[in-house]
């Protein structure tokens, strides 16, 4: 591990000053993904700013009935909270499907968000990567790349984003609310991450110095069912190699008055479907529409050598998701 300085920011607005002092700084919370990323060489920065103890660990109920979380509540006590349970199930399940148990109760609401690419070739400082050093390469286009993008990939960088709980954010129409150097912005959390184009070593819209202080989630709609699917290979602690988030709200003859589907493990992005979501509002709500409504949102991707599988296996995940919380209450199981 290469030298590095370090402070400790006692409020959020310390914390951006900080980092303007320091331009090769990065912040530092949970640690989870950084920390690891400095023992592989991949980061290198000279100065960490931990805004760990910030007063940032609060969820709070907004005026308009939804929730305003702090970028310091850690994972499981985000997924345990009533609210979160009863309100953004998919965000809840989406959560514990994430990491181990240890790593939930270290990780953060800012810090899951922030977290870089799991791909092999990333992380291995002997392959040529366009993320980690633009202009040398893509190793993973012509070597292994069963766990890569199918959809919005370029050939800079095929890599997929690995968080959970940004799919279910995207979903549910979050906001990311950051605080910088110019003050303060909100960015829709659905286009926070960046596909890689020909800058794939920018993972976010997030600008230099910029701190994650809350994600915000509008009230869910009315009579709207959700949930969180994902499929991987093994059932603990693996990321996905596909997933999908879906809410779904229904009027009484059966047609679909509000629809919202985001795909994780397909994109460099959390991936909100909506073709799909068009083709499914207004429409009976049955596997034949929600077939055709996946069918239309994946006949963009573009597999790779090893990764057509993606394309169905996401497909009968939104599919078989989509079709059961369609169902009564009372038929579910």
């Amino acid at each position: 591990m290469k030298p590095f300085t370090f402070e400790r920011a006692t409020t959020p607005e310390q914390a951006v000053s900080a980092f303007a002092a320091q331009p090769h700084a990065r912040f530092l919370a949970g640690g989870t993904n950084l920390v690891d990323l400095m023992k592989l060489g991949v980061e290198t920065p000279e100065h960490l700013i931990d805004v760990s103890r910030l007063p940032l660990n609060d969820i709070e109920n907004t005026a308009d009935g939804g929730l305003r979380v702090g970028a310091n509540v850690r994972n499981s006590d985000l997924a345990a909270h009533t609210a979160v349970c009863r309100g953004y199930p998919a965000l809840a399940q989406a959560l514990l499907a994430g990491a181990s148990g240890q790593l939930r109760n270290l990780a953060t609401t800012g810090g899951n968000l922030l977290q870089r690419t799991r791909c092999p070739y990333f992380q291995d400082l002997s392959a040529p990567c366009n993320k980690r050093e633009p202009g040398s390469g893509c190793s993973a286009r012509e070597g292994v790349n069963r766990d890569m993008a199918v959809l919005g990939h370029s050939e800079h960088c095929v890599a997929t984003h690995p968080s959970d709980m940004a799919v279910a954010l995207a979903v549910y129409d979050a906001e990311v609310e950051l605080l910088g150097p110019e003050g303060a912005r909100t960015v829709p959390a659905a286009e926070f991450h960046r596909l890689p184009g020909d800058t794939p070593q920018r993972d976010t819209v997030i600008r230099p110095g910029e701190l994650i202080s809350h994600i915000t989630l509008p009230p869910p709609p009315t009579g709207a069912r959700a949930a969180y699917r994902k499929a991987r290979d093994r059932a603990s602690y693996a990321f996905a190699l596909a997933s999908a988030a879906a809410v779904l709200a229904l009027d009484g003859d059966g047609t679909v008055r509000h629809a919202a589907l985001a795909f994780g493990g397909l994109a460099h992005r959390p991936w909100r479907a909506r073709t799909a979501e068009q083709v499914l509002i207004g429409a009976r709500a049955d596997a034949e529409t929600f077939a055709r409504a996946a069918d239309a949102e994946l006949a963009e991707a573009r597999p790779l050598s090893d990764n057509s599988f993606k394309v169905p296996l996401a497909r009968n995940l939104a599919v078989h998701m989509l079709t059961a919380l369609a169902e009564p209450p009372h038929r579910r199981t």
